[in-house]
């Protein structure tokens, strides 16, 4: 997020997330129709909230840090705007597993 003058910090066990794009053309370069694209389910963390707590008060941590690769449900999530880029909203346990590099 750097670069960006708003920064949103998400709270308890929130993460933000940032969708990849969607590919707009094959490898041959024929252009795909907007309706034909698949919904991207990957996303990269962006930030991520301190945690949730449990019943003693302590903060359980959140399994995931900025700059993974995460797998997203196919629904889900709250849609955040800022400075005209897309960013989603999730709670930790929404979020299907993590991408290895």
């Amino acid at each position: 997020m750097a670069g960006i003058g708003r920064r949103l910090i998400p709270l308890m066990d929130r993460i933000l997330v940032q969708r990849f794009e969607p590919e707009l053309k094959t490898k041959g370069g024929i252009m795909i129709p907007e309706k034909a694209q698949a919904k991207i389910q990957s996303a990269k963390v962006i930030a991520v909230g301190p945690g949730a707590r449990n019943e003693k008060g302590e903060t359980i941590p959140v399994g995931v840090k900025p700059g993974d690769d995460v797998l997203l449900p196919e629904y889900g999530g709250t849609k955040v705007e800022i400075e005209e880029k897309e960013f989603y909203l999730f709670r930790d346990g929404d979020i299907l597993g993590k991408w290895e590099s």
